[in-house]
C-alpha cells in the first residue's frame, strides 16, 4: 500500500485558543511544530492513534487568508474510538463541551465543536439500541 494516512489540516483562526482546545481540553500532543519569529503557526497534533495539522495563516500580507464565515463551517471529522463515552466523561472533566453521546448508526457519537467551528465526531461501536442517549442508560 503507498498511502498510509489523511491527517486533516485545519487553517484557524487564533492558535493560542485552539491549542487551549486541542491539548488543554481534548488531550492532544503536539508532535511538530513551526514558529517563524517564535510565533506559534502551524503544528502537527496526536491524539492515541489520531492525527491532525493546524496552521493560522496571517490576515494579511504574504500568504495571508481569511474567510468569509468561520473556517470549519461544513466540515466534520470522525474519529473512531474504543469507547466514545470515556472520551466524552475526560474531556467533559477538563471543561469541554460536548453533546450528550446517543447511538447513532450502531455506534455512541459525541460531538465537539472547536473555536474555528470545525466539528468532531468521537464514535465507538454499541449494541445499544439505535437513538439511545447517555442519560437514558446511566440514569
Amino acid at each position: 500500500m503507498n498511502v498510509r494516512q489523511a491527517v486533516p489540516f485545519f487553517s484557524v483562526s487564533n492558535m493560542e485558543e485552539s491549542i487551549r482546545f486541542y491539548v488543554d481540553g481534548l488531550g492532544c500532543q503536539i508532535e511538530q511544530k513551526w514558529e517563524p519569529e517564535g510565533k506559534l503557526r502551524w503544528c502537527w497534533l496526536s491524539l492515541d492513534g489520531a492525527a491532525l495539522m493546524l496552521q493560522e495563516f496571517p490576515t494579511e500580507g504574504h500568504d495571508s487568508w481569511k474567510p468569509d464565515g468561520k473556517a470549519g463551517e461544513g466540515v466534520t471529522i470522525c474519529f473512531l474510538c474504543s469507547d466514545a463515552l470515556q472520551f466524552y466523561r475526560e474531556v467533559a472533566a477538563r471543561g469541554i463541551e460536548a453533546a450528550e453521546p446517543f447511538v447513532g448508526n450502531r455506534m455512541w457519537v459525541t460531538s465537539l465543536t472547536d473555536p474555528d467551528g470545525y466539528r468532531l465526531d468521537f464514535e465507538s461501536d454499541t449494541e445499544v439500541p439505535e437513538g439511545t442517549r447517555l442519560g437514558e442508560v446511566s440514569g
